[in-house]
């Protein structure tokens, strides 16, 4: 089975403050970059495939060559054997239109494998749009909001359990043919059933750490010129959207009030201890440490 995971890099909300350019487009080298949350999921699927049925397993994302380290850390979560960086300042500011195109005609370049994952959106955009339209470039079978899967190689079939409109209390079982695109769902739930699996993922991602250490030999980058696309259909040129605004990202609540007290203070620090001690008995009450 050879499997292909999408990945991207996404700003890292906790650090710092996201800034956009004035056209609406994020300024992604001032704040620094992770790997797609839901992404995480995409990669699970792949490595549950790869130990229940052996295979290549590749990882592919598109953006600036500072998404090496995306890809690395995507090496890290599963076995990979090829890394694939689409990058190309003709490339930027695409929306997932524009990507779509693109990813999709990298993978032709590499070859469309039997099964390609995506995460179920991203934690920038969050529109969900990237994955299911580059399936539609390659006219291949989609099914989303997977968060089951079995494989059968000898009739070329995949049989999913998804969630019916996203809705975790509703499931239904889908079956397509191979070559099929899957978006995993963040409720998915990898299954290593048989000794011999787990044997083989603790196998697997022993190797995969030693590897990502050295994730550059198995890198390989293009420019819009290696995957034969036209630059008025990628990148800014040939993305459709329009950015009307945007919105700051509020501050989530606090959960409960914190009192910072001087430890040099010895009034404010025994109001500490008095007001502990009543806490610190019931806890012995109940038998607690």
């Amino acid at each position: 089975m050879d499997t292909l995971v999408l990945t991207k890099g996404v700003p890292d909300f906790r650090e710092g403050k996201v800034s956009f350019d004035e056209d609406g487009h994020l300024e992604r080298g001032k704040t620094p970059t992770v790997m797609n949350p839901n992404d995480e999921h995409a990669l699970q699927a792949a490595l549950q495939t790869r130990v229940q049925h052996g295979g290549n397993v590749a990882v592919m994302s598109m953006g600036p060559p500072g998404y090496k380290d995306v890809l690395q850390e995507a090496m890290e979560s599963v076995y990979a054997d090829e890394l694939f960086l689409i990058s190309d300042r003709e490339m930027a500011a695409a929306d997932t239109w524009a990507t779509a195109i693109t990813l999709s005609a990298a993978i032709e370049e590499m070859g469309v494998p039997d099964l390609i994952f995506a995460g179920f959106k991203t934690a920038d955009g969050e529109t969900g749009h990237t994955g299911p339209q580059t399936c539609w470039c390659l006219d291949m079978p989609l099914i989303t909001h997977v968060v089951a899967l079995d494989i059968d190689e000898d009739a070329g079939r995949v049989r999913a359990k998804r969630l019916v409109e996203g809705d975790i209390s509703e499931m239904e079982t889908v079956e397509t043919d191979l070559p099929a695109f899957i978006v995993a769902d963040p409720e998915f739930d990898p299954s290593y059933q048989t000794a011999r699996h787990r044997l083989t993922l603790k196998d697997l991602r022993e190797t995969a750490r030693e590897r990502a250490a050295e994730f550059e030999d198995v890198l390989t980058v293009w420019d819009h010129a290696d995957i034969n696309v036209d630059p008025d259909y990628i990148g800014l040129d040939g993305s459709p959207t329009i950015v009307s605004s945007v919105d700051p990202i509020p501050k989530p609540p606090a959960e409960r009030e914190a009192t910072i007290v001087d430890p040099e203070d010895a009034d404010a620090m025994q109001s500490v201890v008095d007001e502990m001690r009543p806490l610190a008995g019931d806890v012995a009450a109940a038998g607690g440490d």
